[in-house]
């Protein structure tokens, strides 16, 4: 019976896949992957490297999207030649393994719809993330370590690389800031959901009285862009300030006045870096940085003019919280946009953010989310 009725649902996804092709340009992105091939095959491709190394990004990201689909229509008639065998020979294990492989058809069905609603023109770069500590000391200093170590997280089970280009330390615990670059194919389309304000609830560690505190951080995330977006910036706006950089300590500190801080004066954006040990690469870290927060600066004013939606680089505080995490009196992480909520906090602290990105994807789009507890 539970094979039949999963028979009858598969089958509602013909025409879906027929669309997801259309809205994925399969046929396109394969004509275009034969282009990369045939060009890899010229004399002199990979001797001109930036230009190899942008086409292999693009290649990837391709192969990424194509290989999504066609690994989804495998599962589709490998689903209907298990149904087949099982119907046939009244074959047990063919029935068996039809229902693992309708299980594994929903949830690629799913990533494969991600991809549609990824469509923004830089949602496949990469992203910088800066986090902030708000008000509240110590308290907000540790929330800021706890986001910062949740993307970390997320970011790894992606098989993403992640980059501290900054970072300045509470007074007594935690974080005041930091900015990571975060590589991977998509990385931005996915982080762009954790941008504003988040809340924690809980019994502070720091309270010898075991008392409940509520502490603010936020975060803003920013795609990396590259040569082809044109981002007019003049030295003229720029104020370069150069300081010694922070460290643990011991060997690993860095005694020279390398670290690098830029404003730029017609945003009032700065950012710093002091990662890198050479002043010049630290600049240029920086200069990489301020080109994304300033496109995204643009894209939020865009968005804003064209009623889309709400700005959301707010006051660290209040009201502005884009998702709350309550770890007493009771558990639960709720995101306020969407209504997406799950009770399992500390897998969502520890990098569990899938369902909360899914649901951002498809609010953002227009799609209704109703509570959704994992």
């Amino acid at each position: 019976m539970a094979l039949s009725e999963k028979k009858s649902e598969i089958k509602k996804f013909e025409d879906r896949l027929d669309q997801l092709r259309r809205s994925l340009e399969v046929v396109r992105k394969n004509a275009r992957l034969e282009e990369i091939q045939t060009m890899e095959a010229m004399p002199g491709f990979w001797d001109d490297n930036d230009n190899a190394t942008k086409i292999q990004k693009e290649k990837n990201i391709l192969q990424e999207v194509v290989g999504t689909y066609n690994g989804l229509k495998e599962l589709y008639e490998e689903f209907g030649v298990l149904v087949e065998f099982a119907e046939d020979g009244e074959d047990e294990d063919s029935a068996n393994e039809a229902l693992e492989v309708f299980e594994s058809f929903l949830n690629n069905f799913n990533k494969a719809e991600q991809k549609v609603l990824l469509s923004e023109e830089v949602d496949p770069n990469n992203a910088i993330v800066q986090i902030n500590a708000g008000a509240g000391g110590t308290e907000s200093c540790d929330w800021a370590s706890m986001l910062q170590r949740m993307i970390i997280r997320w970011s790894e089970s992606k098989g993403f690389k992640i980059q501290l280009l900054d970072e300045q330390a509470g007074d007594s615990a935690g974080i005041k800031s930091c900015t990571m670059m975060i590589e991977g194919n998509y990385a931005y389309g996915f982080l762009k959901s954790e941008s504003g304000v988040h809340r924690l609830v809980r019994i502070s560690p720091f309270d010898s009285g075991g008392r409940r505190h509520t502490s603010f951080s936020s975060m803003f995330v920013s795609p990396e862009v590259d040569d082809n977006i044109e981002i007019e910036i003049l030295d003229k706006d720029l104020k370069i300030d150069v300081y010694r950089s922070g460290g643990a300590g011991g060997q690993s500190v860095n005694t020279t006045d390398s670290a690098v801080r830029i404003t730029h004066l017609p945003s009032g954006i700065v950012v710093t870096c002091q990662n890198e040990r050479s002043q010049l690469q630290n600049k240029q870290q920086a200069m990489k940085v301020l080109r994304s927060r300033l496109y995204d600066l643009e894209m939020e004013k865009r968005r804003e003019k064209e009623n889309e939606q709400e700005a959301q680089k707010k006051d660290i505080a209040w009201g502005a919280q884009i998702r709350s995490y309550v770890l007493h009196p009771y558990k639960m992480v709720k995101d306020h946009r969407t209504n997406c909520e799950s009770s399992q906090a500390e897998k969502v602290l520890d990098g569990d953010l899938d369902s909360f990105m899914d649901a951002y994807l498809r609010w953002s789009v227009g799609e209704v989310q109703e509570g959704e507890t994992n």
